[in-house]
């Protein structure tokens, strides 16, 4: 096979980027002379986290529309006009086979220039309800792979592939790692574990709802992971030291995530569409609270999908403070409950998603 050049674009949140880093190494893996491109937009996530895994990134000014504060959009379209004609010339001069994108600000651009251009475009859709511009893309791209069934609500029917979404590296075969992380995380065997995951940068709705139960959590005998993102960490901690609480423990990034998986009963977490294929994959049962300040709600339908099936409870970001520690401690002692939760989710992981996903690329691109 001669020498493929692909594009990767999209990010902004952790949840776009491991993905669009899985699917680089699943190209890599099948086409190792593959020469690979990352687009992201300029001051978020993708721009330190791409080059860390090794990989070239080129950067757009594009932002997002900010649909509450209008006069924040003031230079939305200067900066898309700009983006675009960047976009133009990145694609002019790399000369892509494929150009993917995983959803995020960049993806947009990317994908337009790209198929305007008559070059093969693969859109991977991650949730069960599409945004804007991935349903104006889809309309273009040559393949959608999508995670969640019914999703001809959004995209021609011809087009869609179910593949599930890609999950982060090293979460294979935690089952194996229990020992290991409760050394890591200084854990006592024979407690349950709660793991608290409000996403890379925190979730203040459900670092409040911890912070506001610590003398039930304290008297409980449960065990807390508790991952409070960057921007909230020092507040927690001036709350522990303050009020301590011995079998909560706090900490501000995880980064051996596969560890805190190994050791965790139950995971509370935010609903991002790849959080829960990990969760699915793993087959760890949870309690999803979906973030009210996303695009289109997208997290709430995403957490329904598993909630109906009886893979996962779902509590509303509004019920947090009534309802979330006082669950979470009944639920993490019901061990019926934890393997119904548990068989259910296994059943809507798909473990094979980056491999799929690269098999329709090379697909698209042999034709």
């Amino acid at each position: 096979m001669s020498n493929h050049r692909f594009i990767i674009s999209g990010g902004g949140t952790g949840g776009h980027i491991f993905p669009a880093l899985s699917i680089a190494e699943g190209l890599k893996q099948r086409l190792p002379d593959a020469e690979i491109l990352f687009v992201g937009a300029l001051g978020k996530m993708e721009m330190e986290k791409v080059p860390a895994a090794g990989f070239r990134i080129v950067g757009l000014p594009v932002a997002g529309f900010h649909r509450g504060e209008i006069w924040r959009n003031l230079m939305f379209v200067p900066k898309l006009l700009m983006s675009l004609w960047k976009a133009r010339s990145v694609v002019k001069k790399f000369k892509p086979d494929c150009a993917i994108g995983v959803g995020g600000y960049a993806s947009g651009p990317i994908l337009k220039v790209a198929a305007q251009m008559g070059i093969p475009t693969l859109l991977q859709e991650q949730n069960s309800y599409a945004g804007v511009t991935n349903k104006i893309l889809g309309k273009k791209a040559t393949k959608i792979c999508v995670a969640y069934p019914n999703m001809e609500r959004f995209f021609p029917k011809e087009k869609i592939v179910f593949t599930g979404n890609p999950i982060r590296k090293g979460l294979e075969g935690i089952a194996e790692k229990r020992e290991e992380a409760y050394k890591f995380f200084g854990l006592e065997r024979g407690k349950p574990v709660i793991l608290v995951i409000g996403g890379s940068l925190g979730a203040r709705t459900l670092n409040n709802g911890i912070r506001s139960k610590l003398d039930l959590i304290r008297s409980s005998g449960v065990q807390f992971l508790w991952q409070t993102g960057k921007i909230y960490y020092q507040d927690m901690k001036a709350e522990l030291d303050n009020n301590p609480t011995g079998n909560l423990h706090l900490l501000e990034f995880i980064q051996r995530m596969d560890l805190a998986f190994a050791a965790a009963d139950l995971v509370i977490s935010r609903a991002g569409a790849g959080t829960i294929s990990e969760l699915c994959v793993l087959g760890m049962p949870s309690i999803l609270v979906p973030s009210p300040n996303v695009a289109e709600d997208h997290q709430t339908a995403n957490a329904r999908a598993l909630a109906e099936r009886g893979a996962a409870m779902l509590i509303t970001d509004a019920e947090v403070g009534e309802k979330l520690v006082e669950e979470a401690l009944k639920l993490v002692n019901d061990e019926q409950r934890l393997s119904e939760f548990s068989v259910k989710m296994r059943e809507m992981g798909t473990p094979n998603a980056t491999r799929d996903i690269v098999g329709v690329i090379l697909s698209i691109i042999d034709n």
